[in-house]
Parts: C-alpha cells; structure tokens; sequence
C-alpha cells in the first residue's frame, strides 16, 4: 500500500533553489504490484526447508504445490503449517474445509472447545435441517466423536486451520481458498451407500465410543504406516462408507488445488502491453489421510460432477427413518406417560389429598 500511494514532494527551503525535481514519485498500481511481487519473491525460498510431513507435487506448466499432511489435533502440525507457509510465500492457501465449517477459522480456541463439548436439541435440529434426518443424525454422530476426542485432549479441533488462515494473511497478495467438498453432500452420499443393518451397527459404534485417547495415539496419526492400518480396518467393515467419506473427498481436494495452481496473471500498464503470466505456488492443508488419495489422483482427469450428486434415498433409507422417528416418538410418549403417571402419585400421595379422599369415602359411605 505504501508503495502504492503517491509521496507529496517536500517543501525546497526559502532561501534554497527553486528547482523542480525531474524525478516523478507517483508510480502506477501495476509497477506498486511488481515491487511488492519482487520482495516476496527475494522472501520464498529457492530450496525450502520443508516438514517430514509435506508433499511436493507439480503440475504441467511448472507451478508448485506443497501439501501439508496433518493431524487434526496436534500442536506439531500447527508448527508445520506456519514453517511451510513462511519457507514457500503462497499465491494460494487450500484448507479441508467447507462453508458449512468455515466458523471454526475466526472463532478462538476457549470457544471452539466449548462448542465442540456442547452438542444439544438445537445443533441437532441444525444438522437435520441442512442435511436430512438421517445424515443430521450422523452428523451429530460424528461430532459427538469429535466432542469425545476433544474432551480427551482438551485440545479444540481445526487449529492447523487457523494457523494457515491466519499465516496466509501475513503474505501479500496471497488468497484463500475452501477446498473441502459441503458437508451435507459427503453425508447424503455416505448415508445412502450403507444399507440398514450397516447403518445401525455404524450409529451404535458412535454412541457407544469411549475409549480413552492420549495425545500420543494422535501423532502417531502422522505415520503413514499406522494410517494405511488403521483405514484398512475401515474398510474391511464399511468399504461404501470409506469411498464416499474419505476417497471421494480425495478426489475434490486434488480437483480444488490443481484449479489453484493455475498460472498467475501478472497486471499490465496498458492494454497493449502483452499478457503475461507466472506458475503459481499453493500450499494445500489437509488430513493425513487424504494424502496417498491426492498423489494418486493428481495426474488423472478429474471430473467432480458425479460425486456432488446426492442420489435418492434407498428402501433401507426410509425404513431406517421410519424407525428412528417411531423411536423418538415411542420414546417422547412413554416419558410423558411416565411424567403423568409420576405426578399423580405425587398428588396422591399430599396429606391434605388423602383427607380429601377420606372426607369423599366417609360421605359415600353414610349414603
């Protein structure tokens, strides 16, 4: 901005010359972009030194892509983040995240623990109106996952996302993009792949979930060789589940970073001027997971049209949705039945309702 605006010419002394500066101060918002674009340039470093965790991929007219593989509750992948984002200066920053979780960027890390601990009627009928009854449920299914990691480590979720967000700011001309597919389209799609059985074994494994977690076991999220264990196991039980959620998502998340890795446009002074454009660098920030997944998508043609389509609801769908609300309303019915019951024994049970009720058998009696 400095570089930008034009500087006002000093004052000559009364007594000086009266001589005019040759020299013009004002310069043009094409030559501002190009001096601010050069240090930028003398700031990114030619061989970054780069985290364990970083993949480097290249796309074919020359830009750079540096993907950061992250757990997403730990501390080292926040430090991962913000080296990689000061060792490269991005044009882009690509986060795992949607619209629909884009709150937790600008939220600070006591309220998001908070809110990631609280999950009441109102997050629940949230979750059923953008998604559905079923994806709702899971939705809070899941969050109730997070909820359970979350007061586990006392450690709020999305923190390597804030780091980015805020590290992406701090680098000129810099853009921020969502690179996560909607929320309500990943659950839409997981929900009518699984069939009913799968669907109730899948709901009571979330509910039940209460196995401690230890700040160790998340890092140890970081090696790729417990990963490619632990979504094998996913996949020998729910393989339609682990498509929709996990390899699908691949395949938006490899589609998103190659659109931000198109070649920059430089600004021109003039319309005669010819055009002229850079590679980009991009720095993408997703879960570990998604990282074999992006490799081996990232020299394939990627069309995203079919996997944003969310295909009807099965015949196992709706009886799974007539049961759940059989359920809630068998369950609301019998507690309200349980509340009358209760309260009349209560009544029943008061000193001045039983001499009331003798008063009424000792008048029915003399008649």
């Amino acid at each position: 901005q400095a570089a930008a605006d034009p500087v006002p010419p000093s004052d000559p002394p009364e007594d000086g010359p009266k001589e005019t500066s040759s020299v013009s101060h004002n310069i043009s918002d094409a030559d501002a972009f190009k001096i601010i674009l050069e240090m930028k340039m003398k700031k990114r470093q030619k061989k970054p030194a780069l985290p364990s965790t970083v993949t480097e991929l290249d796309t074919e007219d020359g830009s750079k892509v540096y993907v950061v593989g992250t757990a997403h509750f730990s501390d080292s992948s926040k430090k991962d983040v913000v080296k990689t984002i000061q060792e490269v200066q991005p044009d882009v920053v690509v986060v795992e995240l949607c619209q629909y979780r884009v709150s937790m960027l600008k939220m600070d890390e006591k309220t998001l623990l908070k809110e990631a601990k609280e999950i009441n009627l109102e997050k629940l009928q949230q979750a059923i109106k953008q998604s559905g009854v079923m994806s709702g449920l899971m939705q809070m299914l899941l969050l109730k996952v997070s909820a359970h990691i979350t007061e586990q480590l006392g450690m709020a979720p999305g923190g390597e996302f804030r780091e980015a967000f805020k590290e992406a700011s701090k680098v000129p001309f810099c853009k921020f993009h969502l690179g996560d597919r909607p929320i309500p389209v990943t659950f839409k799609r997981a929900i009518a792949a699984l069939s009913f059985w799968q669907k109730v074994k899948l709901a009571w494994g979330l509910c039940f979930l209460s196995d401690p977690i230890s700040k160790d076991d998340v890092e140890k999220c970081k090696q790729k060789d417990l990963l490619e264990q632990m979504m094998a196991e996913m996949i020998g039980e729910f393989p339609d589940l682990h498509r929709t959620i996990v390899s699908e998502r691949d395949i938006y998340l490899t589609y998103m970073l190659k659109q931000a890795a198109k070649q920059i446009e430089l600004p021109r002074a003039s319309e005669t001027e010819p055009r002229k454009c850079i590679p980009a660098v991009v720095v993408g920030v997703v879960g570990m997971g998604h990282v074999p997944g992006i490799e081996k998508n990232w020299n394939s043609e990627l069309n995203i049209q079919e996997i944003m389509s969310v295909p009807p609801p099965s015949a196992s769908s709706k009886i799974f949705k007539f049961v759940i609300k059989a359920t809630v309303f068998g369950l609301m019915g019998y507690g309200c039945y349980r509340i009358g019951q209760r309260t009349v024994q209560l009544i029943l049970s008061m000193p001045a309702a039983q001499s009331y009720l003798q008063k009424l058998t000792e008048i029915r009696s003399q008649h």
